[in-house]
């Protein structure tokens, strides 16, 4: 379990409360909180909660990185070869994570191709503007990269962390990641998940960020994709 996070403190202990609920007695896991830069109380809340639970490890960027490498820092750290992640402030019910841990292990069994099984949010709790963008974005990206999903800015995702180690990294990968596990050849599964409202604190990574950024994001993934020569099955002789 990976949880990337910037000033939530408010956010954390009910979090992993509720992922203890959903996971414990039933999963051998950990839970893996990245503090990206915070300058709340952040650190503190995460020290003081290792010495009680013993599945969370913390570790911490030295300054703010942003979402993805956020993202990337947990997966790199996890120990174990499953990674699911979800957003740190509440939005995403963890209740909801044994539904898609199976759905990964059904689908692989029966096809072995699988990559990730992805969330998509129904009745998104967030501001009718936010909505809107998403809307547009996720329309855009999805026309033009053809990945599928209906809602890649959805955090809740299950895929092995080898599959992860082997996508090209860059700033933003996180909103494209169905389409990066295509370009390997994997595919993508889909699972309707909930949303909820904030309970505390506000947002603090942008929707897409500034516009030129977002589409530069876009050009370089459709870039990616195109430049991609896949071999094939690759056996020893």
């Amino acid at each position: 379990m990976v949880v990337p996070v910037k000033n939530e403190a408010d956010n954390i202990r009910p979090l992993i409360e509720e992922i203890l609920r959903a996971l414990k007695g039933r999963e051998r896991f950990e839970i893996v909180y990245v503090d990206d830069g915070s300058t709340d109380d952040t650190p503190a809340v995460l020290k003081a909660l290792r010495a009680a639970v013993p599945e969370l490890r913390a570790v911490r960027h030295a300054k703010n990185s942003g979402q993805s490498a956020a993202i990337r820092s947990g997966v790199d750290a996890a120990r174990g070869t499953l990674v699911v992640t979800l957003d740190g402030d509440g939005q995403n019910d963890p209740a909801e994570i044994p539904a898609l841990i199976d759905c990964f292990r059904a689908e692989s069994a029966r096809n072995p191709r699988l990559g990730m099984v992805a969330g998509q949010r129904l009745k998104r709790q967030d501001s009718l503007s936010r909505r809107l963008q998403s809307r547009i974005a996720n329309r855009v990206r999805r026309a033009l990269l053809n990945d599928g999903t209906q809602d890649t800015g959805c955090s809740l995702k299950v895929f092995s962390r080898e599959t992860f180690m082997r996508l090209p990294y860059f700033d933003h990968m996180h909103r494209f990641l169905p389409a990066l596990v295509k370009r390997e050849g994997l595919d993508v599964a889909f699972v309707t998940v909930g949303h909820r409202p904030r309970r505390a604190g506000r947002s603090h990574y942008g929707l897409w960020g500034r516009l030129g950024d977002a589409l530069a994001d876009l050009i370089g993934v459709i870039w990616l994709m195109r430049r991609c020569r896949l071999p094939g099955d690759v056996a020893e002789l």
